[in-house]
This record gives C-alpha cells, sequence and structure tokens, in this order.
C-alpha cells in the first residue's frame, strides 16, 4: 500500500540538531492547527498549546529543565521555537489527550519538513512556583498540568538511519 500519511509517519524521526533561523509563522500556524484537531477524550478539548519564540524565555525555559534533569545542556536542543501543552489535571485523560496533541504536531512538522522532538519534564517545570506564575502571565485558567513540549524548527542533517521495527510487536487475536 502507497499512502503519503503512512510514509510521513514511517519516516518522521525526533530531531536534536536545529538551524538557528526561526520557522515561519505559516509553518508555526499549520503545526499548531494540526494539534487542535486531535482527538480528546469526551471530544473536550481539554488541552492548551503555548508556542514559545522569546529568546529570554526559551532559554529560561531550557535552564528550568535542565535542572529538573539534572544537567547543563539545553533539553530542547537549541531549537527556536518550543510548543509546550498542558491540560487540566482534573480532565478525564489529561496525559492522554496531551499526548495526541504532541503526536499530531510532531506529524504535521514532518509533514512540512520541519524536525521536532518530544520533550519531558514539563509536569514538574510547572508544578513550581514559576511555572505556575507563567501559566497565569500566559493566560491559561488555574489547575492545569504540564503534559510535555516538542523542540521545533528547521532540523539540520543527521545521519540517523531507520531503526528495525522489533518483530514481534503486534499481535492479532482471531
Amino acid at each position: 500500500m502507497n499512502n503519503h500519511f503512512l510514509d510521513i509517519i514511517k519516516t518522521r524521526r525526533s530531531c536534536r540538531k536545529y538551524s538557528a533561523e526561526q520557522i515561519t509563522d505559516q509553518e508555526l500556524a499549520a503545526v499548531l492547527e494540526a494539534g487542535t484537531y486531535a482527538p480528546t477524550s469526551r471530544g473536550l478539548q481539554s488541552p492548551f498549546i503555548v508556542a514559545v519564540q522569546q529568546k529570554e524565555l526559551r532559554e529560561l525555559l531550557a535552564r528550568m529543565n535542565a535542572e529538573v534533569m539534572g544537567v547543563t545542556s539545553n533539553p530542547y536542543y537549541d531549537a527556536p521555537t518550543y510548543i509546550l501543552v498542558f491540560a487540566p489535571k482534573d480532565a478525564p485523560n489529561p496525559v492522554q489527550d496531551g499526548s495526541l496533541v504532541l503526536g499530531n504536531m510532531m506529524l504535521a512538522a514532518h509533514a512540512l519538513g520541519l524536525g521536532s522532538c518530544w520533550i519531558h519534564r514539563e509536569k514538574e517545570m510547572f508544578a513550581s512556583p514559576a511555572g505556575q506564575q507563567w501559566m497565569k502571565e500566559w493566560g491559561l485558567p488555574d489547575g492545569l498540568m504540564g503534559i510535555g513540549a516538542l523542540s521545533i524548527g528547521y532540523p539540520e542533517p543527521e545521519d540517523r538511519p531507520l531503526k528495525p521495527r522489533k518483530k514481534d510487536y503486534t499481535r492479532i487475536i482471531r
């Protein structure tokens, strides 16, 4: 079967090396829109998406994430855009809903020729007083938790071949 969407799924890789050039507003809008079309529990559309391109804020977020991780490097791989996803703690399935949003955006980014990488530790970052303050400043409602983030940008070439799929990945029970 030859299907463009399946090819996108099969060829997407996590990007850990980005050009410093900022993505276009149109590319960002398309990636964000893809996130809004992710399926959510009960159709509630409970997640919130925040794109961060401001250099100073990206640097603060990177330091905060690195501190949680216990490293000094930039966990967002110096990408020019970070996309943060939040969901209400009391939503029926906040982690699943936010994860689907992140997955949709990763596939959309790849379809547009952008690189992306799922970044962790936003749960811990935004449970902190500083994280809570940022969410207020960004106009987000109370009671949210950080689900995850994406680093997004133009990928620099990396020699990373496709990892073969394990042989016993799936089961069909009939």
